[in-house]
């Protein structure tokens, strides 16, 4: 069935993209600073922060924080074809989608604060159990909003290449949200001198801005957004476990998502590794990884409009295939940091150029790719549901994480020191190995029948 919707303003595009900050900025703190926080790097034998929660090996080469991080990824994981279902069934007058953004926000910007400030000051079974209670909940809210906000993406764009622009303009500020959030250490260095406050103290404070900040851009959509004038009514009718199902039937999204998860590994090896590569491997100040950051996504930001082009031109699969190949080779170099017969800041500084480019690519092209693929299996079914569809994909990007979470803090233990930096080189080594798993997988995906399918639409 036609319906009469509105094409999305600029501006409310705009608003959208804000959403999208507001919830990358919301997420950096759990996703990239937790293993941070609770297990830091050491600098003449002391860590940045006390130690909150035991440090050591438990179930074998596992840790405390390694398994926290790791079961509120599972649980994540698990709750995003809930959502997605919940949210595709959904009649509510407020807007399908729209109602679990207003819902999601509010704890999900909290919990994200409230994850690094355990209760006790020092070493206490409790602060393990005040994570693990805050990790849960925060992952269930970040669902309930990042799920519907990505399915918004198939439903705001009415066609490729508006959806594509969607993804353009929500990849730049998910890049701007990732760039603030990498800034913690700055500003956590630069509140302990100039305030005197403790390592503790000025961390904490920074979480507390992070969550005012984030918790204002994520109810932008909210508000001015009304999902009735610029989405189609569609409902599905299937339940979770059926739609599901169904969405792991079409091979396309299937060879996408498993790849999706392996790079998923290696980015989180990455976002989680720099700031052990800037001060282990090269021995730098922990601020230099901050001031990386910047570089990185300003880098970035100078290939978003090429590659919006391009993928028009040439089509995303090339793209990305392309990407996958010049970020395997980001692992190799990284590997051997430290090393090359060249200053260290020179050293950092080319790995991050060779990240720009890649993470550019991966930062657009997936989720228009994702959109592209649930509007092509509505056409085909007559069910729409995006939302299963961004809620499967981001299960299975959650559960490479996870899968991150659990290797990366029993790898860092072999050695996380200038003296002993095995462990820290290891993380590279292995997050190479998943780059080009999820190359090979990636290869099998079919954008020429998608696009064929999609173009049915269009005709009529």
């Amino acid at each position: 069935m036609e319906y009469n919707v509105e094409t999305l303003p600029l501006w409310k595009k705009i608003i959208y993209a804000l959403g999208q900050l507001g919830w990358s900025l919301a997420s950096f703190s759990v996703g990239n600073l937790l293993i941070y926080f609770y297990l830091p790097p050491e600098s003449a034998d002391k860590a940045i922060f006390p130690a909150y929660i035991y440090q050591g090996y438990v179930i074998g080469v596992l840790t405390i924080i390694g398994l926290i991080y790791a079961f509120g990824r599972l649980w994540d994981a698990i709750t995003d074809p809930i959502i997605a279902t919940m949210s595709d069934r959904s009649r509510s007058p407020f807007g399908r989608r729209r109602k679990f953004l207003a819902i999601g926000a509010f704890p999900f910007a909290i919990l994200g604060m409230l994850a690094f400030m355990p209760p006790v000051d020092t070493l206490s079974t409790w602060n393990a159990v005040w994570l693990f209670v805050v990790v849960t909940l925060f992952y269930w809210f970040m669902t309930m909003y990042v799920t519907p906000f990505f399915a918004w993406l198939s439903e705001l764009g009415h066609n490729p290449n508006e959806r594509l622009f969607l993804s353009t303009l929500i990849s730049i500020t998910w890049a701007i949200g990732f760039a603030i959030g990498s800034q913690a250490v700055a500003l956590q260095s630069l509140f302990e001198k100039s305030y005197g406050y403790s390592s503790t103290k000025a961390f904490q404070v920074v979480m507390i801005i992070f969550s005012g900040v984030s918790l204002v851009l994520m109810y932008l959509p909210v508000i001015f957004i009304d999902e009735r004038r610029y989405c189609e009514p569609n409902v599905s009718n299937e339940g979770t476990f059926e739609a599901v199902r169904s969405a792991f039937k079409n091979k396309n999204f299937l060879f996408f998502t498993i790849s999706d998860l392996a790079y998923w590994v290696a980015l989180t090896f990455i976002t989680t590794g720099l700031v052990y590569y800037v001060t282990v491997l090269l021995e730098l100040d922990k601020a230099v990884y901050s001031q990386y950051m910047i570089i990185l996504f300003a880098l970035s930001f100078i290939f978003y409009v090429p590659v919006n082009l391009i993928a028009q031109k040439i089509g995303k699969k090339k793209l990305l295939v392309f990407a996958f190949v010049l970020y395997s080779s980001v692992y190799v170099v990284a590997s051997m940091l430290g090393w090359f017969p060249i200053d260290k800041n020179v050293q950092g500084l080319i790995i991050i150029v060779m990240t720009s480019l890649p993470l550019a690519i991966f930062g657009i092209l997936p989720n228009a790719i994702i959109a592209d693929i649930a509007e092509a299996d509505g056409i085909q079914t007559g069910n729409f549901k995006a939302g299963i569809f961004f809620g499967a994909r981001t299960f299975m990007s959650k559960m490479g994480q996870m899968i991150a979470a659990l290797i990366f803090p029993s790898l860092i233990l072999l050695g996380k020191t200038p003296q002993n930096d095995i462990g820290v080189r290891l993380t590279c080594v292995v997050a190479f190995f998943f780059c080009i798993a999820g190359l090979i997988l990636f290869l099998k995906y079919d954008e020429k029948k998608v696009l064929e399918i999609l173009a049915t639409k269009e005709k009529v």
